[in-house]
């Protein structure tokens, strides 16, 4: 008789859904990272938004309204590059939806977008007027793909509309003209918006940009230049 090839999946805590995932889903892992990221405190009440794209380029993200400490596989809708809805197993798109459209469209090795609401992403974009928030020199900038000695690297940053198109319109015109150092972007009064190459990579980058953030909170506070 013949090996079977066996269907290898990811499971997913019966708390949060009844069935595996494949591997080809990435709802299984961004359903373990939105649990973390509400145990750091960065995705409170129903706040932040993460997706993924699949091999065809489309891409899941999380529905409007979700605790994302407890998101199950049906709180997510599966959208084309375009915005056409594929999948909408409950909920409608993320109010963020058209942030990660444009991030995905201008940065095509994009394989995920996370955007979530900490204290201190919040307090740094308050630390300049300007266009670009200056990121300390630290070791860790390698993380972000920074190796330079001493590197001089700047984050964008984006004034906070309450029509979301129009602050994806902002980044899609200012990226055309300027992609950014680094992969993420921040949202004065708003938050942060990292992505990767991966699902894991942009995880990374996550934890980053909040070190440096807290970084940035704890020099200010106590006058470090």
């Amino acid at each position: 008789m013949g090996s079977r090839r066996r269907h290898r999946s990811v499971a997913v805590p019966l708390a949060m859904s009844s069935f595996s995932v494949p591997d080809s889903d990435p709802r299984g892992q961004l359903i373990a990272h939105a649990r973390h990221f509400y145990q750091q405190g960065w995705m409170v009440g129903t706040a932040g938004n993460l997706s993924a794209r699949m091999p065809d380029g489309s891409f899941w993200i999380t529905a409007s309204g979700c605790a994302k400490g407890a998101l199950t596989l049906e709180q997510f809708v599966h959208l084309s590059l375009d915005g056409e809805i594929l999948e909408q197993p409950s909920g409608k798109p993320s109010a963020e939806t058209h942030i990660h459209q444009v991030i995905y469209q201008q940065v095509p090795a994009a394989q995920a977008c996370y955007h979530v609401h900490s204290v201190e992403a919040n307090l740094v974009s308050r630390f300049s007027a300007a266009q670009h928030l200056d990121l300390p020199p630290l070791e860790m900038l390698k993380g972000l793909g920074s190796w330079d000695e001493n590197p001089q690297v700047q984050l964008p940053v984006f004034a906070n509309h309450a029509h979301v198109p129009a602050i994806a319109a902002e980044i899609q015109t200012r990226f055309q003209a300027f992609p950014s150092r680094v992969p993420a972007l921040l949202i004065r009064d708003h938050g942060v918006t990292v992505w990767g190459t991966s699902v894991q990579a942009t995880f990374h980058h996550l934890e980053i940009m909040e070190y440096l953030f807290r970084y940035m909170v704890a020099a200010r506070s106590f006058e470090i230049r």
